[in-house]
């Protein structure tokens, strides 16, 4: 079974890196996950630098930054009242609803 800590739409911090991709300790909302491949893609986070041809005539090329895929083992959930990386635990509430809370401080994720 390929699930991943991380869904679309969570804020989250990269735990490793180096200056030129990807540096530790941004913080960005997750764009795109690849459950298959363990990757993410975080909002302005790896940036890297697509060239583009012209697919129809007047259309110009050109370069792009667009953002890359970071395995998903490399970015940890954030919290925004602990204010750092943290793991989540999973709350039953009373209706029997399942929701993602931090597994420190108990805060809705």
């Amino acid at each position: 079974m390929n699930t991943l800590h991380v869904k679309k739409g969570d804020t989250v911090i990269v735990l490793s890196g180096n200056k030129e991709r990807h540096l530790k300790g941004e913080i960005g909302e997750v764009l795109e996950v690849s459950p298959k491949e363990r990757k993410v893609i975080v909002k302005g986070v790896n940036l890297v630098k697509k060239h583009v041809k012209p697919r129809k005539q007047g259309e110009s090329g050109g370069i792009l930054t667009v953002e890359g895929a970071i395995y998903a083992d490399k970015v940890a959930l954030y919290c925004d009242k602990c204010k750092k990386g943290v793991r989540s635990r999973m709350k039953i509430e009373a209706d029997g609803t399942k929701t993602r809370v931090c597994a420190k401080c108990g805060e809705k994720i």
